[in-house]
Formats: C-alpha cells, sequence, structure tokens
C-alpha cells in the first residue's frame, strides 16, 4: 500500500488499513475475547455495554454507532443507552453490570494520537501505532492479572 493511500482526513493514519495482517489478529483476539466472555456466562447485551462504555471514554464514534446497533439488536434498551455515560447515577443498572463497567473503566486508557507527520512516515506512524496498541493490551493483561516478576534463571548480561 501507498504511504497515502492510508493517509485520511485530519492527517489520520487508518492502520487497519496500512497493517492488514495485525488488524486481522486484533479482529481474532476481540473474537476470542468475545467468546471468552460468553463462555463465561457474560451475555451479549453486557458485552456491549463494556464495548460502548470503553468507546464513549475514548470518544470513538465509530465503536459507539457500531456497538449502539449491537446493542439494541441484543435486546438493550435506548433508555439505558441513553444514560449509560452515567450509570453510576441511576438504579437501571444492576449490581454484575454495574461491576462489569467499573472494571471496564479501570482498564481504559486514552492516549492521544501523534501529532508526528512532519517526521514520520505513514507506515512508521502506523507500525509506532500497533506497536503502542499491542504493548497496551499486554500491559493491560499483566497489570489486571497482577502477573508475579519472577527472578531470571539465566543471568542478563
Amino acid at each position: 500500500m501507498t504511504e497515502t493511500a492510508a493517509v485520511r482526513p485530519a492527517n489520520r493514519v487508518f492502520i487497519d488499513k496500512q497493517h492488514p495482517d495485525a488488524y486481522r489478529a486484533l479482529t481474532a483476539t476481540a473474537q476470542a475475547a468475545k467468546d471468552a466472555a460468553a463462555a463465561a456466562g457474560i451475555d451479549r447485551r453486557l458485552v456491549e455495554l463494556v464495548n460502548l462504555r470503553v468507546s464513549q471514554l475514548n470518544a470513538c464514534a465509530y465503536c459507539l454507532a457500531l456497538h449502539t446497533r449491537a446493542a439494541l439488536r441484543a435486546g438493550e434498551t435506548t433508555l439505558r443507552l441513553g444514560v449509560l455515560a452515567a450509570w453510576r447515577d441511576t438504579e437501571l443498572f444492576t449490581p454484575r453490570e454495574r461491576a462489569a463497567l467499573a472494571l471496564a473503566e479501570a482498564t481504559t486508557q486514552t492516549a492521544a494520537y501523534a501529532q508526528a507527520h512532519a517526521t514520520l512516515s505513514a507506515d512508521e506512524i502506523s507500525a509506532v501505532v500497533w506497536v503502542a496498541i499491542t504493548i497496551n493490551a499486554f500491559n493491560r493483561v499483566s497489570v489486571m492479572s497482577k502477573h508475579p516478576v519472577r527472578e531470571s534463571p539465566v543471568p542478563v548480561r
């Protein structure tokens, strides 16, 4: 793909188009997460509430639109969707939903998009963003899991 083919309005790089293999891997990870949620007994409505709340925090209009439709298809009500941003201030959400929403908020960290077009190519921007996305995902897995740090059996040089 040419450098300009993946650059869109407002000097943004569509990193999913710039590096489609990385995006396909992320999509597979998202599907595995949905499968794990279903196996854990988390219904589709709650998955979509989490998707929507995280998307609200990240101000992702695309995902808000996509997951609003998915939530409605899953049986969510327009009233609950309308007050989701203020879920703590209403009695419309169950204790289980509240726990899931609080956990989703705790694991969401937004980052500003780097204004790096003057120095980095579209390929470089896309690659750096993908690296940041993947390490952020692995960081969240380890932080939320509290993975222990163990002494390495091999000395580090």
